[in-house]
């Protein structure tokens, strides 16, 4: 995962970086100056309503906790000793309710052709290896026709898609969510204004009349500092500038022209990114042992992600059925002609069988899907308590103009990064090129820093990872079982690894998002503690 650095252009920081949502406004005052929030009069510092922010599109909430990772694992038969039992906690996050489909995916393709008609390399490193699908003794030449295109497939997981892909489609989706979500609300302009050639008339997008519109697509990177606005992007709802006196490149006009200004983080209107989840949340999302709990206590361990011993269903209407998309032996598939059991030879609709107690479907069988990390086989004995993962590169969002602060953007209009140069945040000397920072980018132990910071007690030798056994940095773990797998690999806690940029027929993805604010998700009937009233005062003596 990435931490990346976070930085305003001028004319955002002109105007306060602190915003409110349109319709979302705080009243009252600080609690430690008295200053009134959102008044224009004052400076205009302002504070948005507070509220918890609801998923992004496709997205289930998760509400995190305790469990022991690992602990579903009750035989190793491939005695790789390599998920080993250890209790973690895992943050509140979401995660997408089904894999990702060929739909899905075509319309990234398609978004792709329309946007870049001209970058072949682009589009071509998008698709998908539908070559998966062949193997030498086996006729499946007609998957690798139709199992992308056909509409017979359209609501199947993708297949054949690399770890990288996988993540690359991530970062688009942010952009894509966030960008509907401007143009809907009329912050930007809407998609049929946009698609006419028109613009808005009102002070919102008058702001910038001089400026031409980007003729890079939006990135929500890119918008949040302050790069993505002007003449044929800004909407007619746009917030209220309410400093705006004081930064006319900002938006401030005369006469009755209300001053408008972008979206920043502090609305809380756009989604955080989507991105492939790490190995610990799809365990613990898989596992959904919050079905089988009550009052902290655990009633029934869980091996697959639904309840009791065995893979077929115990209920009345729907007894002996089988609950995954696996492989039950050899050259059984399915089952029997006339009576099909699992009812797919190869994989099935997203939206097949029944999903766990967190309403995700598919979390055992039909597809493996990637997870964000890099595979260990001791990961067990080096990680984290909170949130363990394996696999971080810290970057930084490299600067193009110092003076105003703007990023530097590659030919997508995405924002250029690099590895970061240190561990804590810089100063402005080091920043600004005025001061070596290179006394400051040694660890303690007089090791030079390394983006890679998985922890002190890494002792990774590179001389050996890689060239004596197949682990290396590019090794990605994957989970979950697939419709070519047996049962074994339905269980939530084992795990297989392949190179990042190797794909499979039985691999595909969901993608995950992480939560702002409070962990809980339903406080309803659940004891809280209430507030008494404050003994502060507003007013100063």
């Amino acid at each position: 995962m990435k931490k990346l650095s976070i930085l305003f252009s001028a004319g955002i920081l002109a105007l306060g970086i602190f915003g409110t949502s349109c319709k979302s406004k705080s009243s009252g005052a600080s609690s430690k100056t008295g200053w009134a929030y959102n008044n224009k009069y004052n400076g205009g510092f302002s504070v948005a309503r507070k509220v918890k922010p609801g998923p992004g599109p496709g997205l289930i909430a998760i509400e995190g906790g305790t469990f022991v990772m690992g602990g579903s694992l009750n035989q190793d038969l491939s005695y790789e000793y390599d998920n080993l039992r250890r209790r973690v906690t895992v943050a509140s996050f979401y995660m997408d309710e089904t894999e990702v489909s060929n739909v899905d995916w075509r319309e990234y393709l398609y978004w792709i052709q329309r946007n870049f008609p001209e970058d072949r390399e682009y589009y071509y490193n998008s698709l998908p290896d539908t070559l998966v699908w062949r193997r030498p003794l086996s006729y499946n030449e007609p998957y690798v026709e139709n199992y992308l295109r056909h509409p017979a497939f359209q609501d199947y997981p993708v297949v054949g898609i690399s770890w990288e892909q996988a993540r690359d489609y991530a970062e688009w989706r942010t952009d894509r969510v966030n960008e509907e979500i401007l143009r809907s609300k009329g912050i930007m302009l809407d998609h049929k204004t946009l698609a006419r050639g028109g613009s808005a008339t009102t002070a919102g997008a008058a702001q910038a009349t001089t400026a031409a519109a980007p003729s890079t697509p939006f990135n929500t990177d890119i918008y949040l500092n302050g790069q993505y606005q002007g003449a044929g992007i800004d909407g007619k709802r746009m917030p209220k500038n309410l400093n705006a006196t004081s930064s006319p490149a900002a938006g401030a006009t005369t006469g009755k022209t209300v001053a408008r200004r972008p979206v920043t983080r502090e609305d809380g209107v756009l989604k955080e990114h989507y991105r492939l989840p790490t190995e610990a949340e799809w365990e613990y999302a898989a596992l959904a042992l919050a079905g089988n709990t009550q009052y902290e206590n655990i009633e029934d361990g869980k091996i697959y992600p639904w309840g009791g011993l065995g893979v077929r269903s115990p209920k009345k209407k729907t007894q002996g059925l089988i609950m995954a998309n696996f492989k039950r032996g050899e050259g059984d598939n399915m089952g029997t002609g006339g009576y099909l059991n699992d009812k797919a030879d190869i994989t099935a609709p997203v939206k097949s069988y029944m999903p766990n107690d967190f309403g995700l479907y598919n979390m055992a069988g039909n597809v493996n899907e990637w997870v964000e990390d890099t595979y260990r086989k001791l990961s067990f004995e080096d990680f984290e308590d909170f949130n363990p993962f394996r696999g971080n590169q810290y970057v930084n969002k490299r600067l193009e103009d110092k003076k105003k602060w703007t990023y530097a953007k590659d030919k997508y209009g995405r924002p250029i990064k690099d590895p970061a140069p240190s561990r804590r945040k810089q100063t402005w000397a080091e920043l600004n090129g005025l001061a070596d920072s290179s006394a400051n980018s040694v660890a303690s132990s007089g090791r030079s820093f390394d983006p890679d910071m998985r922890g002190f007690q890494d002792t990774v030798d590179q001389n050996l990872y890689g060239n004596t056994s197949l682990v290396n940095d590019r090794s990605k773990v994957y989970k979950g079982g697939s419709w070519n797998d047996r049962a074994y690999w339905l269980n939530p806690a084992t795990r297989r690894f392949i190179q990042q940029d190797e794909s499979s027929a039985e691999i595909g993805f969901r993608c995950a998002m992480n939560m702002v604010g409070s962990a809980e998700i339903n406080t309803k009937y659940k004891p809280q503690f209430s507030q008494p009233k404050s003994r502060a005062t507003s007013r100063a003596r």
